[in-house]
């Protein structure tokens, strides 16, 4: 086996005159959660769904465990499993139906894959619904199912795409851990999200596209730790404001030459020194200044911070968009 188990190179697609993926390159290693994360209209499904053969590229190679995933996507499909960000699965047939169904798409035996999927049932917390049709199910439920007929036949590469959207807490964490507990059974995920503190939780790596480019790839630890260089303080006001924002933020900017200033809303503010100064320091000057504080912490780094500073993306506008994309 390849020493990646998906490579990616000079990947493009065209639309008639719009160019969805602009050469992209990244290769997956074998057993990693590869988080691919991006705004709507980034080309995080338009990659997916050519790396699964629902798109054909207009440039570029791709290879699946060695395998040419263009030319020969019938040997690769065998080898993959796929849940799309929307269900493809039959309303009137019942949870188990739909699994049988799908497992006889791949040709899975008939007595192995009734044994898959009462076993997947049980797994993901359907067998007391698992004659029940598809259409009466939650979204969550819903959701999982997708899933489960995604590994029907075992694959050694599982493509995720936006697993968790428009669906409960619980169901979204119970998701993530049949996503953890998959990839430490040695399968390899390929996931997309706009949800970036789900990314931190569940990815080793992950790649950030924009504009049909990939922007940045690394590990998720090296990618915050850039961050960690940065020493940045949360400061939370009480409500007896005495002094406007404005001249309280200039007469810390006097106070402290260099000083950056980030207002979250009109209590809280980040504050960034050029060089490491004591909490205390800037707690004497708010006091000095008549403004009472309630909270002071140090801020450490998540995913989403570096994702703005990379990308420049406002990250609730992104999740916005997606759930009224939805929505539609």
């Amino acid at each position: 086996m390849d020493a990646n188990i998906i490579e990616v190179t000079n990947l493009s697609k065209y639309f008639d005159d719009f160019q969805a993926v602009k050469g992209i390159s990244f290769a997956v290693k074998p057993g990693e959660v590869f988080g691919f994360l991006g705004p709507n209209g980034a080309g995080k499904t338009t990659t997916i769904n050519m790396l699964t053969g629902l798109a054909r590229p207009t440039a570029g190679a791709i290879r699946i465990n060695g395998s040419d995933a263009v030319q020969d996507i019938a040997a690769v499909q065998q080898m993959i499993g796929i849940v799309p960000d929307e269900s493809n699965l039959y309303d009137e047939l019942s949870g188990y139906d739909n699994l049988v169904f799908c497992a006889s798409l791949y040709g899975v035996r008939k007595r192995e894959r009734e044994r898959r999927a009462e076993e997947l049932l049980e797994q993901f917390g359907l067998a007391d619904t698992g004659r029940r049709p598809f259409k009466a199910y939650s979204k969550g439920m819903k959701r999982k199912l997708t899933i489960a007929a995604g590994i029907i036949h075992e694959p050694q590469i599982l493509f995720l795409d936006e697993p968790t959207t428009g669906i409960d807490v619980e169901s979204a964490r119970q998701i993530r851990r049949l996503v953890r507990e998959l990839n430490d059974g040695g399968t390899t995920i390929f996931l997309t999200t706009h949800y970036i503190e789900e990314a931190e939780r569940l990815c080793d790596r992950v790649g950030f596209i924009v504009g049909g480019k990939v922007v940045r790839i690394d590990r998720v630890t090296a990618l915050m730790g850039e961050d960690e260089k940065e020493y940045i303080i949360e400061f939370t006001l009480g409500e007896g404001n005495s002094r406007p924002e404005a001249g309280l933020d200039q007469a810390m900017l006097q106070a402290f030459p260099g000083v950056k200033i980030n207002r979250v809303d009109h209590r809280r503010l980040r504050v960034i020194p050029e060089k490491r100064e004591p909490i205390a320091g800037f707690i004497k000057f708010f006091e000095d200044a008549g403004q009472p504080v309630y909270e002071a912490k140090i801020i450490r780094p998540t995913l989403e911070d570096v994702f703005v500073r990379i990308t420049g993306i406002e990250i609730a506008k992104m999740k916005r968009e997606k759930e009224g994309r939805r929505k539609r």
